[in-house]
């Protein structure tokens, strides 16, 4: 089995190369995905990040969004918050693998793959990338997002340029998506041709 780990900065269409990889018939899992189930209603990890967080929780519904600007700018929030969640995804990860233990590749969308340092655990890396302006005006165009949020997030991300480096494969989604689907279809057909070598 092939274990490929799929990261890129925020909005450089992650999502939608890793829908091209699971129609072409290697499982996905996606990160976030799972933190927003369990963080969304009756999820998992909702009390614990209520009693953790004070006033994030109403209702037993996680407010997201307040959750964000308590974390976001306090480096020790944020790590107390990832106590919580990444052994949670962890579990989740290892589900994942032993349900598919059969498959030829697996996918994992992990966007801070390189911040985390969870590089190591793959056999190879894909970094999903657009210029800039592409990627700006996307992340822009989402709801509630504001230029000083993007600014954050993108603050707390390694360089697209330094991702780049560290990648086995780069995708470029500035460009049309038949353009991004035959360079999904080539890295597959790569990997799976030379055993993933």
């Amino acid at each position: 089995m092939i274990k490929l780990a799929l990261t890129g900065s925020i909005g450089m269409g992650k999502s939608t190369v890793a829908a091209m990889f699971e129609r072409a018939g290697v499982p996905v899992f996606d990160a976030d995905a799972v933190v927003r189930s369990l963080q969304g209603p009756g999820g998992a990890l909702v009390e614990r990040i209520g009693e953790r967080f004070p006033g994030t929780v109403k209702g037993g519904v996680l407010d997201r969004e307040r959750l964000s600007r308590v974390v976001l700018e306090d480096p020790p929030e944020l790590a107390a918050l990832e106590a919580i969640v990444h052994p949670a995804v962890q579990d989740a990860r290892q589900a994942f693998l032993d349900k598919h233990r059969d498959a030829p590749a697996l996918l994992f969308d992990i966007p801070l793959l390189f911040e985390t340092g969870g590089e190591a655990s793959f056999d190879k890396v894909i970094v999903v990338s657009a210029p800039a302006e592409a990627q700006r005006a996307r992340v822009l165009s989402r709801p509630g997002m504001t230029a000083d949020k993007f600014s954050s997030i993108l603050a707390r991300q390694m360089t697209d340029a330094e991702k780049r480096k560290r990648a086995d494969f780069i995708i470029d989604t500035g460009a049309d998506l038949s353009t991004t689907e035959a360079q999904v279809r080539d890295i597959i057909a790569c990997l799976l041709l030379r055993g993933g070598r």
